[in-house]
């Protein structure tokens, strides 16, 4: 996807240094897993509550690291290659809009939001950004309706009204059916609807209401 920005050229703090803290951890993760030293998956990546591996510190160490090394020993890229262009794509709206202090405690709140989604509907282990970046997505078709983007493979723009809930539903039908793709859908899911939750307090407590047409 690609938003028609002006002036936007300068990335805001907070999103510029979560863009190098995961690409770091991305990176030391390699680093550790080619060692065969599992450190970090084992004490910040999300696991059930259930599992003897779970850490209250989990349910925010989890959203700074990705899929790193794959099974047969290649280097996994896509996957924070996806959540980083997004943070970098509406983040940076979102954080000039909001402020720092604001746009940081809205992608914390947002990628907790995924984590307590996640523990409630899966077994499974799970890392990455996705709950985060999809309350960023939530929150900026909310505040933003009619920007037109571009998805992947589709000539003709969209309004982001149109898209960002589409990607959701995309993730609802994965939840639902349990697919066996690899992909935290509840995460995610959880993560927009706490973007969505936040986003419509906030504006409410300022009386700001956005046109949704």
């Amino acid at each position: 996807m690609q938003y028609r920005s002006s002036g936007m050229s300068d990335l805001p703090p907070v999103v510029k240094n979560l863009l190098i803290i995961n690409v770091i951890v991305w990176i030391t993760q390699i680093f550790l897993l080619k060692q065969n030293n599992y450190f970090l998956e084992q004490y910040g990546a999300l696991y059930p509550v259930d599992s003897g591996f779970f850490k209250i510190w989990q349910v925010i160490s989890y959203m700074f690291m990705h899929a790193s090394v794959n099974q047969n020993g290649g280097i996994e890229f896509f996957h924070i290659f996806f959540n980083m262009f997004t943070l970098w794509m509406f983040g940076k709206i979102l954080e000039n809009f909001w402020g720092s202090k604001r746009f940081l405690q809205f992608y914390i709140l947002c990628g907790i939001g995924g984590a307590i989604a996640h523990l409630l509907t899966s077994d499974n282990a799970a890392v990455g950004a996705s709950g985060a970046i999809m309350g960023l997505m939530a929150g900026f078709a909310y505040l933003f309706p009619n920007t037109e983007l571009f998805l992947m493979f589709i000539p003709v723009p969209l309004k982001a009204k149109y898209i960002i809930p589409g990607l959701m539903a995309l993730d609802l039908f994965g939840g639902i059916s349990r697919t066996e793709d690899g992909i935290a859908h509840w995460a995610h899911l959880g993560g927009a609807a706490t973007g969505l939750l936040l986003v419509f307090i906030w504006n409410k407590s300022k009386g700001n209401r956005r046109n949704f047409y």
